[in-house]
């Protein structure tokens, strides 16, 4: 992406997200999105002490990823944490 300074020139904009900081950056991509009843446990050993994990999971529960592992959790748990948060909502609500 680049801008146009004040000056006129232009100039490249190097700011880094959290993706960029993730243990799984350059890690083959399917690895993350396993077959059906495939093993999710060489995924989330890459997610394990992932310094980015949060912000991951974070995303993939906010943008609703119902695929692949995402911050070191399956479809499944993701599914759970939603379920909770939904009913934490209702809770504080009425």
């Amino acid at each position: 992406m680049s801008i146009i300074s004040h000056t006129g020139s232009d100039e490249r904009l190097d700011e880094k997200t959290w993706q960029d900081y993730a243990n799984c950056l350059g890690v083959e991509p399917d690895l993350f999105f396993p077959e059906r009843g495939a093993s999710t446990r060489e995924a989330k050993e890459v997610c394990r002490g992932c310094v980015v994990r949060d912000e991951c999971l974070e995303y993939a529960l906010v943008n609703g990823e119902k695929f692949g592992i995402w911050g070191g959790m399956s479809e499944r748990e993701r599914r759970r944490i939603r379920r909770a948060r939904a009913l934490a909502r209702r809770s504080a609500t009425a």
